[in-house]
């Protein structure tokens, strides 16, 4: 059962789309109030209550123990101590004696402290009292799911070709550098469907261009990639580089379409082109406008997208410039003591993404100024869906790869997510393990982490393993930051044990792809923590190292250096099968716990006994795929 809850006059988010009759939020049954120009609501957790959601979020699968925050940031290092990270999925499940989903559609911030200040109270604060809170109960964390996806509408589905291989690096620079990548993974017979191209594509970092110096005849180069069944996918950012000349900086300045300041000019901030306009998403004819200028770039060819830097991320504004460097000079010759030392350098590390100028910006919403604090989640998930709307009704359902950084509820219509710029760490294979299934519940179903690690040095193993987790995640990216190490499959030894991991994703791909299609048609979740399955499973209860695939599946990634296995818990009997290359291997285990020897060009997959899943041959590109001529394991 869904109940809505309406407080003040809250703003439109296009997060719900089916929803019974407001009440008043006096109505709302659990403990709430205001306090310091905000509202709260509390519950108290039983003792061994499950806390799940919360989308794309650090720490574990159970929310308990920890302070979240709801407020898209541009912070790259996902360690514990972080509250949030790029994205603001306002969903949580309490799971114990009762069974209670709470959503809240409140595009500013909100504090989730789940058990933090008080082991037993889950105590969380909204920022304003504007607002609707969702209520929803049900028998199970899995009914809960399913009301609550019906109620926000069907995940986007990617074109088939989505689900295969993907390589990305910033960057690759230009033609040579793109055909040098694709011919590294042909020669190694390694499959791949997707190169992706950061920001040096483009004729200086400026949105729908792209540099004649490195891809002097780009519609051709498309087409000629096409041909060798690889999908080039560019990236498109938020800021809109100042510069006069380029039309689409020009057309967004003289017609308005840029956020504001309160004496209602352009907000300006610098991102990698230097000093930007921002365009207000938050309007339809804004989001109209600046889906309509995908065109170039599909003109060409291009058939995919990722969007980002879209919280929106601010590396500087003047004025933070200048308050760092007055601050600084009038340090100079001083005797600079603790406090005053660590008062100037954190004015200066202060700069990017600060609070003042996000402060500053301000949104035209159905003809009002709405300061951007106000409204600050929304930003990136409207942007997304100016790209989405204008490929439905210009291109077709599912004829677009498109991804996001930054997100909100609602925006999994028109979009999958990627989770952002993870380190080469062996916790961050936990770490995407744990995001899965908290964001199928938000409706995040086409979503993976940089495989490798995005910042860092990777080592070999550690990309085997990561890999081997995503060959089951259906974004299945590669992706390295500059001044990295290279890890591209190709480069590393043995490079026949990665073509091993990634021709066990290929032969997965149908069956992949049918479990997606249908969770979203079902308003399901692909991936699941295991105790939504056994919730009378003490230890499948705690587990958060495994996942169940589907109905007939369980995953369990390796996720430490120098093992040759992991320990495994087995809520049922089941099958251990070890998949490499056109290799299954299969041993018949019994419920409970084992130790699994599992080499570094392996895939682990435990089926429930009696199922089976089909696999077929492997091949270089999804096109070459036969589909239908599958064997079973």
């Amino acid at each position: 059962m869904l109940r809505k809850f309406t407080s003040g006059n809250p703003v439109p988010t296009g997060a719900v789309l089916t929803s019974p009759k407001a009440e008043p939020v006096e109505a709302f049954p659990l403990l709430h109030g205001t306090k310091n120009g905000g509202f709260y609501f509390s519950f108290t957790m039983e003792p061994n209550g499950i806390v799940y959601g919360l989308g794309e979020a650090p720490r574990g699968i159970n929310k308990r123990g920890w302070v979240y925050e709801s407020y898209c940031s541009d912070d790259p290092f996902h360690t514990e101590t972080k509250s949030s990270l790029y994205a603001a999925h306002n969903f949580i499940i309490l799971s114990g004696e009762r069974h209670f989903g709470v959503m809240v559609d409140f595009p500013a911030r909100v504090r989730w402290d789940i058990g933090y200040t008080k082991t037993d109270e889950a105590l969380i604060t909204l920022s304003g009292t504007d607002f609707d809170l969702y209520l929803i109960t049900g028998d199970s964390p899995r009914d809960i799911v399913r009301q609550f996806r019906a109620a926000i509408g069907k995940s986007y589905v990617p074109p088939f070709w989505a689900f295969g291989y993907q390589q990305s690096r910033w960057s690759y620079h230009n033609s040579a550098a793109l055909d040098s990548v694709i011919e590294g993974y042909d020669k190694a017979n390694i499959p791949l469907d997707c190169v992706y191209m950061d920001i040096d594509y483009m004729d200086g970092y400026k949105d729908f261009t792209v540099s004649e110096t490195a891809f002097p005849d780009f519609k051709s180069y498309v087409a000629g990639k096409r041909e060798q069944g690889i999908h080039l996918i560019p990236i498109i950012d938020a800021g809109v580089k100042k510069e006069d000349g380029y039309r689409v900086y020009e057309e967004a300045r003289d017609k308005g379409y840029f956020c504001k300041r309160a004496d209602g000019s352009d907000f300006e901030g610098g991102v990698w082109p230097g000093i930007c306009g921002f365009p207000d998403f938050l309007r339809p004819e804004v989001r109209e406008w600046f889906g309509s200028q995908y065109r170039y770039l599909l003109d060409m060819g291009i058939d995919g997208f990722w969007n980002d830097m879209n919280e929106p991320a601010i590396f500087y504004s003047a004025e933070g410039i200048k308050q760092a460097l007055d601050k600084a000079a009038e340090a100079r010759g001083e005797n600079i003591d603790l406090g005053k030392f660590f008062s100037l350098k954190d004015t200066f590390m202060g700069i990017s993404n600060r609070q003042e100028d996000y402060s500053s910006i301000y949104h035209l919403i159905d003809g009002k100024p709405v300061n951007h604090q106000k409204v600050h989640n929304l930003y990136g998930a409207n942007m997304t869906k100016a790209a989405g709307d204008y490929f439905a009704e210009h291109c077709g359902e599912g004829e677009i790869l498109m991804f996001s950084r930054a997100s909100y509820i609602g925006a999994h219509r028109t979009a999958g997510i990627w989770f952002g710029d993870n380190h080469s760490w062996w916790s961050h294979i936990l770490l995407n393990l744990k995001m899965l299934p908290s964001a199928n519940m938000c409706g995040f179903l086409y979503c993976g982490a940089d495989l490798g690690g995005f910042n860092e040095n990777a080592t070999r193993d550690l990309v085997l393993r990561f890999l081997a987790l995503g060959v089951f995640t259906p974004l299945m990216r590669n992706h390295a930051a500059l001044g990295t190490r290279d890890q591209e499959c190709y480069r590393f030894e043995r490079p026949e044990d990665f073509r091993d991991i990634i021709e066990v994703r290929y032969r997965l791909i149908p069956y992949l792809y049918k479990l997606f299609k249908t969770a979203s048609e079902e308003n399901d979740m692909l991936f699941r923590p295991l105790s939504f399955d056994y919730p009378d499973d003490p230890v499948a209860r705690e587990c958060e190292t495994q996942l169940m695939l589907g109905e007939d599946c369980m995953i369990a990634p390796v996720y430490e250096q120098n093992v040759g296995g992991r320990a495994v818990y087995l809520p049922e009997d089941m099958r251990f099968v070890k998949l490499s290359g056109s290799r299954a291997e299969s041993v018949e285990l019994k419920k409970g716990l084992h130790y699994v020897q599992i080499a570094l060009n392996e895939v682990p997959l435990f089926i429930k006994k009696g199922k089976k899943i089909p696999l077929c041959q492997p091949a270089l590109r999804t096109r070459d795929l036969e589909c239908e001529k599958v064997t079973y394991i």
